[in-house]
Formats: C-alpha cells, sequence, structure tokens
C-alpha cells in the first residue's frame, strides 16, 4: 500500500532533521557532567586535579579572586560572545562558600548582577574594583549581607565593540600601581571622580592607575587575555597566538620624546615558537575554515599557512605561580592556558644572561606534552589564581564554543551554537599528589598594622600581596620605624622588595632607604629601588656606576634612569656604554628614550673614538641610523647643523657609514609629513647620490 502523499513528506522531514541532529553530533560533541569532564583531563605526573566548584554555584567563570578573609569571588560572564548594552547585560560577581569545609563549594551569593562584560576583578578598601567595558567599576557590600549595595564607575571610556579585545586583567603590581590589559585598543578614557583631568587617548597602548592617588597613564603593552606580575614587577601577558610575552621598558620612557623610530617594547619570549600538544581534534568549523583560507593563500602564491590545530591561537589567563603548596621548583613558573586547544602550558621564566629579556623554557619532563590537557573539547581554562591555602585554582568556562561568530563564514555558523554551555561552569584545584586538602581559616583585615609587616615575609605570595594592600589602604604611619627596621635586617629580598614599596606608598621613602636599595644583594630590588632613587639628584653619582651592573636587567634599568637626569655627564657615560655593550639592542633603546642620549652631543663625544665606525658592525650601523631618524623627526635646526658637521668629518666618510645616517634621516623626514617633499630628494643608492643627498641637506640647514 502506498504511503499518503502528506505523510510522506512528514517522514522524509523526519528523516531530515535526523540526518542532521545525527550531523551535527558528530560534528560537535555533547557536554560532559563536572565529574565526567574531570576524568578526560590528562595531568602531569606529581599533580592531581580536583573539583572546587561547579553549576549550580557557578557559571560561565572568568576571573577567581580570594580576599583578605579568604573569602573566593567570580565573575561570571554569560553574554559571551554576543555583545549587550552597559547595564543590561546578565554578566554576575558570586561569593563562593565552602560551609562545611571539605574544600568544595556549597553555598554561593550572587554578590552583583547585571555586570556588563565583567572580565577581571581586584580588591580595594572593602570592595571590588572591576573592569567591566567600557567602564572600570567599583562595587562595595557595606552592610556585610554578602551583596553590593553600592555601585561606581572609576574610569569610563574603554573600547568596547569586541569582548576578545576589552579592558581587562587587572593586576596589583609591587609598585602600588593597579595594570590593567587593554589590547591598545581605542578609547579616551577619562577619571570619573577628577573632572579637571582631560581624557586620556589609550590606543596603543595598556593602562595603569593607583587608587590611593587618583593618577592614571599609558603602559606599555597590547595584552589581550591574560596579565601576571612577578616578585620583581616584571610584566607578562598573552595575545591569541602568542602565549607569553614580556613588556621590556615602561611607556613613562619610551615616550619621554616622540622620535623612537620603534614602536614595540614587548616581544614574545618563548624558546619553543607556538608550537603546542592538544589531544582535541580541531572543531570542524575550524578545520575548514582553515582548509579555505590555505587554498586561498596557495591561489594568491602567499606564502602563508594558517594551522588548525597543535598550535597557540585561544592563549589566556597567563598566571605566574608564587604559592607554597606546590613543590620549590615550581615556584615563578608561568601557567597559560589555550581554550582553543583545551590545555593548559606552563613555563619556567629564566633570565638571561646576555640581555634584559627573560626567556620561557619547557620542563623538561613536559617536552612532549602539556601540564594539563583535556579529550573533552568543551574544556575551556581561561585563567588561574592562587589561594590562601597556596594551591592553583583553574576556570574552565566549559562551552562547546569559544570563538567570536564576527570571525567565521556564515554557512559553517549556521549549525553552531555560540551559547551552549552558558549554563554551566567548572572551577579546578590543581594539587601535588602528595598532599591532602586543608581549609585554610584567615582574616588579614583583623590583623594589626604592625602585624602585617610579618606577612610581608610568607612563602605564599597572596599573603604577601594582601598585607601589602592592606599597608598602603590603612596609611597607618605608625608601621614606618618597623618597616625600617625590617627592611635592615629581613633576609628575603621579596620582603625587602615589599617593604620598599610600602614606605612609597606611605610617603616615608628616604634618602638613606634608597641608598640601601641600590646596594642590595639582589638584582631585583637594585632595579626597583633605582627607579625610586629618580626623585633624588644626590643618587645619581650612584647610578652612573651602576651602568657596569652585572645583572643586564640592573644595568638596563640604570641606563633608563639616567636618561631622567640632565647632567652632561650623561654623554660620556651613555658614550662608553654603546661603545662597549651596544650590541645589546634595549640598551641602545634606553640610551636613544632620553633627551641627551638622542643629541648630536652623543655621535660627537663618540666618533672622537675612531675605532668605533672603523669597519662598523651591522649594530652600529642600525644605532647610527636610529639616531639620524630622531635628529630628522624632531627637525631641531641648531642639531641638524651639528648633526651634519659631524657626518661631514673624515672619521665618518666611510659609505656605509654615510649611507645608514642617511637612511635614518630620509625616514626621519617622512615621519614628519610636513618634511617629505626633502626626504623625497635623497636616495641612498650610488656613492655620488648619497654625496648629493648630503649636499641637499647642508645647503637646506645650512646656518646662514
Amino acid at each position: 500500500m502506498k504511503t499518503p502523499l502528506k505523510n510522506r513528506n512528514i517522514l522524509l522531514l523526519m528523516a531530515f532533521i535526523c540526518a542532521m541532529t545525527e550531523s551535527m553530533a558528530q560534528r560537535y560533541a555533547a557536554p560532559l557532567s563536572p565529574e565526567e569532564s574531570l576524568k578526560k583531563l590528562h595531568v602531569a605526573a606529581g599533580f592531581s586535579v580536583e573539583l572546587f566548584a561547579s553549576e549550580p554555584h557557578v557559571f560561565d567563570p572568568v576571573a577567581l579572586e580570594f580576599d583578605a578573609q579568604g573569602n573566593a569571588y567570580v565573575i561570571e560572564m554569560p553574554d559571551y560572545p554576543y555583545e549587550v548594552e552597559p547595564g543590561k547585560g546578565y554578566g554576575r560577581i558570586r561569593l563562593l562558600k565552602d560551609t562545611d569545609g571539605d574544600g568544595k563549594i556549597d553555598k554561593s551569593i550572587i554578590f552583583a548582577e547585571n555586570i556588563t562584560e565583567g572580565t577581571s576583578m581586584l580588591f580595594w578598601k572593602g570592595g571590588l574594583i572591576v573592569t567591566a567595558a567600557p567602564n572600570i567599576l567599583y562595587l562595595e557590600d557595606t552592610d556585610g549581607d554578602g551583596k553590593s549595595d553600592t555601585s561606581e564607575i572609576l574610569f569610563s571610556g574603554f573600547f568596547q565593540n569586541n569582548s576578545e579585545a576589552q579592558i581587562t586583567s587587572l593586576k596589583l603590581g609591587v609598585d602600588n600601581w593597579i595594570y590593567a590589559n587593554n589590547h591598545g585598543q581605542n578609547g579616551k578614557v577619562s577619571l570619573i571622580k577628577s573632572t579637571g583631568t582631560p581624557p586620556l587617548d589609550v590606543k596603543g597602548a595598556d593602562f595603569r592607575f593607583r587608587m590611593d592617588r587618583n593618577i592614571f597613564e599609558l603602559e606599555t603593552g597590547s595584552g589581550q587575555f591574560g596579565q601576571t606580575i612577578d616578585d620583581w614587577g616584571h610584566r607578562f601577558f598573552t595575545e591569541n597566538s602568542i602565549h607569553i610575552q614580556q613588556s621590556i621598558i615602561p611607556w613613562r620612557y619610551t615616550h619621554r620624546h616622540a622620535y623612537l623610530p620603534m614602536s614595540k617594547f614587548s616581544i614574545s619570549i618563548t624558546d619553543h615558537e607556538e608550537h603546542s600538544f592538544q589531544e582535541t581534534q580541531p572543531p570542524y568549523w575550524r578545520a575548514e575554515r582553515s582548509a579555505r583560507r590555505n587554498k586561498s593563500f596557495k591561489e594568491a602564491n602567499l606564502n602563508r599557512i594558517e594551522y588548525a590545530e597543535d598550535r597557540f591561537s585561544g592563549s589566556t589567563g597567563s598566571t605566574i605561580y608564587l604559592g607554597d603548596a606546590m613543590p620549590k621548583e615550581f615556584y615563578g613558573n608561568i601557567f597559560t592556558g589555550d581554550v582553543s586547544g583545551n590545555l593548559v602550558h606552563r613555563d619556567i621564566l629564566s633570565p638571561s644572561e646576555s640581555s634584559p629579556v627573560m626567556v620561557a623554557k619547557r620542563a623538561e619532563s613536559e617536552k612532549n606534552m602539556e601540564f594539563i590537557s583535556s579529550t573533552d573539547p568543551w574544556f575551556r581554562p581561561v585563567t588561574f589564581s592562587v589561594g590562601p591555602d597556596g594551591y592553583l585554582y583553574m576556570l574552565d568556562y566549559y562551552r562547546q564554543h569559544i570563538e567570536t561568530p564576527v570571525s567565521i563564514p556564515d554557512d559553517l555558523k549556521a549549525d553552531m551554537n555560540f551559547i551552549a554551555g552558558s549554563d554551566m561552569g567548572r572551577i579546578y584545584r590543581v594539587k601535588p599528589v602528595s598532599s591532602s586538602y586543608k581549609s585554610v581559616k584567615v582574616n588579614l583585615n583583623a590583623v594589626s598594622s604592625i602585624q602585617l609587616l610579618n606577612y610581608l615575609s610568607y612563602e605564599n605570595g597572596w599573603y604577601r600581596t594582601h598585607a601589602h594592600r592592606l599597608l598602603v589602604e590603612r596609611q597607618d604611619k605608625s608601621v614606618v620605624k618597623t618597616a625600617k627596621l625590617l627592611l635592615n635586617k629581613s633576609k628575603d629580598p621579596r620582603t625587602r622588595l615589599h617593604l620598599l614599596y610600602v614606605l612609597e606608598g606611605l610617603n616615608a621613602l628616604d634618602l638613606a632607604v634608597i641608598k640601601k636599595g641600590l646596594q642590595d644583594s639582589s638584582p631585583g630590588v637594585r632595579e626597583n629601588a633605582l627607579m625610586l632613587a629618580e626623585r633624588y639628584s644626590e643618587t645619581f653619582p650612584t647610578i652612573l656606576k651602576m651602568l657596569n651592573d652585572p645583572s643586564q636587567r640592573v644595568k638596563l634599568q640604570a641606563t633608563l634612569s639616567l636618561g631622567q637626569f640632565k647632567s652632561q655627564e650623561i654623554i660620556a657615560a651613555f658614550s662608553k656604554l654603546i661603545q662597549s655593550q651596544g650590541q645589546n639592542e634595549w640598551l641602545r633603546v634606553a640610551v636613544l628614550s632620553s633627551e641627551l642620549g638622542s643629541s648630536p652631543d652623543l655621535l660627537e663625544s663618540m666618533v672622537g673614538q675612531n675605532a668605533f665606525l672603523q669597519n662598523p658592525e651591522t649594530w652600529k650601523l642600525r644605532f647610527l641610523q636610529d639616531l639620524s631618524y630622531i635628529i630628522a623627526a624632531r627637525n631641531n635646526k641648531s642639531q641638524w647643523v651639528s648633526y651634519l658637521n659631524l657626518l661631514s668629518l673624515p672619521t665618518m666618510s666611510d659609505l656605509n657609514v654615510q649611507t645608514a645616517a642617511l637612511k635614518g634621516l630620509k625616514l626621519g623626514l617622512t615621519k614628519n609629513g610636513a618634511l617629505k617633499e626633502i626626504a623625497g630628494q635623497l636616495n641612498t643608492g650610488l656613492e655620488s647620490e648619497v654625496k648629493a643627498s648630503f649636499q641637499t641637506l647642508r645647503q637646506l640647514y645650512s646656518p646662514h
């Protein structure tokens, strides 16, 4: 018997739906329970992972912080990847409770809700500073019920049109500044309570501010999802496919004048490129998109390849472990999640003997594996935190997809549910298998200021950071005398550094304290003391001597700090430094960043040493080109005259020398839009063209 046409159409529709459902099931795996997903984790030998919190007590976690009483606060971001209007989002901040002390959350209180794209938080004076583009907020619970009842906008004007590139990653540095990643995005940022302060253009920079002094400024970097700061104040951050970068020179030095020929002062520091060991297969959409892009690259004869797997492409949450629950060799290691690769990567940071840049290396035991990897494609390790118990906590956003729809072709995202998993979320505790969890009871808020000084010596950095913050918040000057005594007798350089900046935060620094810091046995303390020494003219002779410091990082800082002074002695010192150690590009940049270090006087001092530009090496020509660039871009006529006279000396007659100088001058003139016509008259090809070009410049910049 034939099936009626209507019934046949229904059967065909049902068959089509079943086929589509089966196809989607094959393309994208189903979610797992917290317990099932936990079993899919592969963890480095000697460590275990246990569940700390999960739904229904936490959803979509993106930040976790423990307050001075050990309470855990978590930011939830359910709106991703869709944009919502400020104040109309479904984001929340929860206060998590472990009521029976078994190490697992069994209760949660909504501290704040309707937080639009909240991404990070930091404690300050009993409340929370929260990044929620376009704002940085301050939320506080004033009646002790666990819920915020006040909300204040601290800063406003940050970029907000892409949740993957917004203000985030708040971190309090040992120097009393709070740092945030801005990914170099556009924005005119205002401090709301200071109506007389003009908005700050943050394009091309990260951001830092001080709550104790109501000041804010630009900072070096284009950090994206993860930022972390080590014991000595060095900043590291991630950016999608670059899993670890270091900020080398702070913005305040690289922008002392506007004419440096280079603009990037943070670099990748990995020694193993961007390879990862991923255990999940790339999702269908990613594999297909990469295949299409690679085909178009080939057709266009472009030497490019897009990798769909085994490369970092969703780096996030970099965190330096400063706790005390892991073995000592893990202290100072940096952990970075890759949400696309469903893994956690570990780097060991080491200083370089020849450069101020750190080196990030894989551990020998992880040469062919990651610290944590999962076969569950929903596992999305977005960031980490360290608690008062010293353990590493790992936040799993747990989503089927972790990509903005904007970057995926329409046909590929037709069967993708971008909010699948928004009713889930997990937080894990990472711990050595040899240790059993023990709950820690702490309340630093109830500790006296004098007693807080003792916590600056704790091995677990969580205690040092909170004690330091509380001391600066309280502004209790009665601790100054004791702090100075402790500074003289403490054997831990980390404690001595905290004490230096606690005194700075209390406006209690003096010349004796600074001089002691400059003579400290620890390079990290000396480096920071140099920054503070810039405030005291009496320290100039000591800073001058520290150009010979055995530590490359201290030497770099001494060079930067000298540039804050105006003494003509700097010229001779910089000349000697460049001639002996100019192979180091960062030292060259540090010299050129200062006014005296980028003047004709420096070249005059150097060409007095005939050997410097005889048979010049590549780095010497590069330095001459960069100096020439600055002279031209600055376009000061008296400097032009002096510089051209120097370039006319017999010791500067080598064609390579002349060409390098001319290239720099031409580029510098091009930077200054009004001088592009002059730049067009200069040629750096044949020797006759070089000579003719210099003749043109001498005619233009003659003193009469």
